[in-house]
């Protein structure tokens, strides 16, 4: 059901967003500072935080390596649609922000399975015609490439942009994450990029942290790096590779001693020949 007038979104129904159980959306808004969020997601960035304090540091590396990532594909590879699946819930510096910055007109469509991403998602775009947001399974790749408001905004016969940003780890080996990345390379054109940020298993502290994520969320699987790469194969992975997030296409230098924290997400964006 969309707004009347200018907004991008629908809006969820009553009864819509539970408020019982933590969120994932919502636990990430919770470290990185927001206010959108329930006592339940207040818990479990706490329990994060005791196994990792440097966890809030951490959702914010990961949303820097958004930014540049999203400046890249529009600034210097002119990519004009973009999909960010498991966007999560509005906050500083959104993709659509960075994008339609750099290159005026970019289309971009955000998908979530959580409603409230929905819901606070409509006030941030009600004047933004070349964006929207819609509530959906990033584990069903046909019904979001399919989706009547995917298809109405992004023009799959030109290269589309494909961002897995914080969200592969959240689904479990038995749920086939390297087949669902390749149904959405699959259904874009030469040209197209593919965005991957994802949990780092670098060893002794990484652990603890996946255990925590388990306990609490039910999700949060930890991949090496060369686990994370192979998402990349078939496609040309752009310099510097699968990095840890600070080394990927810094705006200032970085140590090459980074701290455990630091370390403890990669990613990387790889290019459809």
């Amino acid at each position: 059901m969309q707004d009347e007038g200018k907004g991008r979104a629908a809006k969820p129904g009553p009864g819509d967003i539970d408020t019982t159980k933590p969120s994932i959306a919502r636990a990430y808004d919770v470290v990185l500072g927001g206010k959108d969020n329930y006592k339940v997601d207040r818990a479990v960035a706490d329990q994060l935080r005791q196994t990792m304090p440097h966890i809030d540091d951490l959702a914010w590396l990961n949303r820097e390596a958004l930014g540049r990532t999203v400046r890249y594909l529009t600034a210097e590879a002119g990519i004009d649609q973009l999909i960010d699946l498991g966007a999560g819930l509005p906050t500083m510096e959104n993709t659509h922000q960075v994008a339609q910055r750099h290159l005026p007109g970019a289309r971009v469509v955000y998908v979530d399975n959580d409603p409230i991403v929905l819901a606070h998602g409509r006030a941030l775009l009600q004047e933004n015609d070349d964006t929207f947001v819609i509530t959906a399974d990033l584990r069903r790749p046909r019904e979001i490439l399919e989706h009547p408001d995917v298809r109405r905004l992004i023009d799959f016969s030109r290269p589309v942009a494909i961002l897995l940003v914080g969200i592969l780890h959240h689904l479990h080996d038995d749920e086939d994450p390297q087949g669902i990345v390749d149904a959405y390379m699959d259904a874009v054109p030469s040209g197209s990029h593919l965005v991957i940020t994802a949990f780092c298993d670098v060893g002794e502290g990484a652990q603890a942290l996946q255990d925590t994520f388990l306990s609490f969320l039910g999700t949060g699987r930890f991949r090496t790096a060369a686990e994370i790469e192979s998402y990349f194969t078939g496609l040309e992975l752009l310099e510097p590779g699968v990095v840890s997030l600070p080394h990927w296409r810094p705006d200032r230098p970085v140590r090459t001693d980074l701290k455990l924290y630091e370390r403890l997400m990669a990613g990387g964006v790889g290019r459809k020949p």
